[in-house]
């Protein structure tokens, strides 16, 4: 194992009418900017709740965030917080309003001139501080509600760029599995695999003596196949929605990362597809992993087999033979769960390859993956084996 620093001062209160916990844990006389999505909150109950919670204190409200949050948008709501003098952040929604709520809280502080550095310059201006956040989390997926990391897209030149700090971890989120009953299955189906290729980004690179690890990111794989196609069969199901819910956010608050190598190639091309075409983020990440395991078995051989046999019980046939039937166990649960994975199942042909490839070269970026090794052009073949 590796040597590693776990830091996660992040309060979590989770279960059925925890919202209610949001007069004690916002600070007392917060000046408050409640951000929020398309408006899903005031059909659901979860904004009466919180509005009826936060009684008493000043409440600025910013609506329409999107999913994958446009950098456009944003700033339209750190105007608002240096125009009412905002001290505190509420971030009602699933993981796109969670992000997007974490660059305005570091852009309303960021003092460069010009805050699209924070993602665009991140190995070189790192934030310093930010406003303080609180969540309540509506859609179980991305993990946001546990973490420092955030992604955004610039609408006006189509780019999705990541960022992270401590200074954006929230300082409570409340975690209520019943706002799973009203989601529509492609946002559940979305967050399933979300979790699931946040884990695998984690877990499916190479040993290094790290039973703990391995052994936790392997529970929340197989809680996710259990679990996930429960809610998905009936979204009244609550402990079924509890655990995906704890699934998705032990997924991604740094614990099964601590120590091990990491990957994040799956995601970084899965950014471009969502920038150029407007995929969804789940579904990207279903278009590629595949192919990145295809491609990468040799580096991945021993990872691999374990994922087979622990995770899907394939213990028999050839080396060869049990990485192909992982492969296709995997490719079988996300289509389970209703999530295509060729591009050809979003319209999507073999021109993305260059514009996908172009974009890694002009950022200057050679290779990436935990071993650094998978280079433009092996981005190229997964493309190309994903196509259809």
């Amino acid at each position: 194992m590796r040597n590693f620093e776990f830091y996660n001062p992040v309060r979590i209160c989770f279960g059925k009418g925890e919202i209610v916990q949001l007069s004690k844990l916002v600070p007392k006389g917060a000046n408050i900017l409640l951000t929020y999505g398309g408006g899903s909150i005031k059909k659901n109950g979860v904004y009466d709740q919180v509005m009826a919670a936060l009684k008493g204190f000043k409440v600025i409200e910013f609506s329409g965030i999107e999913a994958n949050p446009h950098y456009e948008t944003l700033m339209k709501g750190v105007a608002l917080v240096k125009a009412h003098k905002i001290d505190f952040l509420l971030a009602v929604g699933g993981g796109s309003v969670l992000d997007g709520t974490k660059f305005i809280a570091a852009a309303a502080l960021w003092e460069g001139s010009d805050p699209w550095e924070i993602l665009s310059r991140r190995s070189e201006r790192h934030v310093e501080r930010a406003l303080p956040i609180g969540t309540v989390l509506t859609l179980p997926a991305t993990g946001s509600e546990m973490n420092g990391n955030s992604v955004v897209t610039r609408w006006e030149t189509h780019e999705k760029l990541a960022f992270d700090s401590e200074h954006v971890m929230p300082k409570f989120s409340i975690l209520d599995p019943e706002v799973v009953f009203s989601l529509p299955q492609i946002q559940v189906a979305n967050g399933i695999v979300d979790a699931f290729i946040h884990v695998m980004e984690q877990y499916l690179t190479f040993p290094v003596n790290a039973p703990i690890q391995d052994r936790f990111a392997e529970s929340v794989l197989k809680t996710l196949i259990e679990e996930g196609p429960k809610v998905l069969a009936d979204r009244t199901n609550y402990d079924a929605a509890a655990n995906f819910m704890w699934a998705a956010t032990m997924a991604l608050n740094g614990l099964i990362g601590v120590g091990v190598p990491q990957d994040w190639a799956t995601h970084m091309i899965g950014h471009e597809l969502t920038a150029f075409h407007g995929i969804d983020h789940g579904q990207t990440l279903c278009i590629v992993l595949p192919g990145i395991m295809k491609l990468k078995r040799e580096n991945k051989t021993e990872k691999i087999l374990q994922y087979g046999e622990r995770v899907w019980e394939i213990t028999e046939g050839t080396v060869d033979q049990r990485i192909d039937a992982t492969i296709q166990k995997t490719v079988e649960f996300f289509e389970s769960v209703g999530i295509k994975t060729k591009l050809a199942d979003y319209g999507v042909g073999s021109e993305i390859i260059n514009k996908v490839v172009d974009r890694f070269v002009k950022r200057g970026i050679k290779a990436i993956g935990e071993r650094g090794d998978l280079t433009t052009e092996n981005i190229a073949k997964i493309l190309e084996l994903q196509l259809k």
